[in-house]
């Protein structure tokens, strides 16, 4: 299985496209997707690309992270898995 980076403080001109380009020279890319908000199509600023092999994302890390991108300095880590906060729920009636 592959490995899921995070990749935050993306300029909001970066495409999932420019992402997995950004990526590619560490290793095969299986997905690269820059996050974008619901209501208007544009970047939250920060994505996800997963690599095919560890070691081509421990490259990737130690590459890109705190690189110079677009003017800013890329945050690259391990993607951690998304916590489940249950969702919904709440507010009882009292009677």
């Amino acid at each position: 299985m592959g490995k899921k980076l995070y990749v935050g403080n993306l300029g909001y001109s970066v495409t999932s496209a420019t992402l997995e380009q950004l990526f590619a020279e560490f290793g095969a890319v299986v997905s690269a997707q820059v996050i974008q908000d619901r209501d208007t199509g544009r970047s939250k600023g920060f994505g996800f690309v997963e690599m095919q092999a560890e070691d081509a994302a421990q490259r990737a890390i130690s590459a890109m992270n705190e690189k110079e991108h677009d003017g800013r300095p890329l945050t690259v880590n391990e993607a951690k898995p998304r916590e489940n906060s249950g969702g919904g729920g709440g507010g009882g009636r009292r009677y």
